[in-house]
């Protein structure tokens, strides 16, 4: 039986070090997820949100880069398959992996006020605490970057292990620090921010 074990990590240079560490432990790539707000690198070519037909190009171009990972991840490590999106609430972000090809089918041909729930879905889907959903996209929005891995049973320690010890940060922790600033849930509307709370953002990799 599967749980999925997801961390905040205050820049996205840590959590990339988080994926190469479970690609270490030989945790399929299939089973591990990394999103991350867009750090406005040149080499990040961002997505239009929406056509003027109504074709959503945001999904389609993230759905490419989700099945580039999934292509490149038994040879090249899953991070060689980042591919951007640009999902409304978040704003823009680069992942791989498994969440992000469950956010994208969630996004596809969705509305936008909607589309935004997708990563939030995806978590709750895969059996994330609706709470804790709430606080790892917040993360995200704020721009905190995000690991999520389906663990088998006898992984979780040392999945948990491992991601704690390169400062892996739990819904818990960061969900009391956004609660004492009156936030209650993650809200689709609400504008993107560019830092997370007491923590250096993505541009500061």
């Amino acid at each position: 039986m599967k749980r999925t074990i997801t961390r905040l990590f205050d820049t996205r240079t840590q959590a990339e070090a988080a994926v190469r560490e479970l690609e270490v432990m030989d945790i399929p790539h299939s089973h591990i997820a990394i999103i991350a707000r867009h750090s406005g690198a040149a080499e990040d070519r961002s997505f239009a949100a929406t056509d003027d037909d109504g074709r959503n190009d945001a999904a389609e171009g993230a759905g490419k880069g989700a099945a580039t990972g999934g292509a490149l991840g038994a040879g090249a490590g899953l991070l060689a398959g980042l591919g951007l999106l640009a999902i409304p609430g978040l704003g823009p972000v680069v992942a791989a992996g498994w969440l992000a090809t469950t956010a994208v089918g969630a996004l596809a041909g969705a509305a936008a006020g909607g589309a935004a729930g997708g990563i939030l879905g995806a978590l709750k889907d895969a059996g994330v605490p609706e709470d804790d959903a709430n606080v790892y996209a917040e993360g995200v929005r704020r721009g905190a970057a995000l690991v999520s891995v389906k663990a088998e049973e006898a992984d979780i320690p040392r999945i948990e292990a491992a991601l704690d010890g390169l400062r892996g940060i739990d819904a818990a922790t960061r969900g009391d620090i956004y609660r004492q600033e009156g936030w209650t849930r993650f809200d689709p509307e609400a504008s993107v921010t560019g830092l997370d709370s007491g923590a250096q953002g993505l541009n500061r990799q």
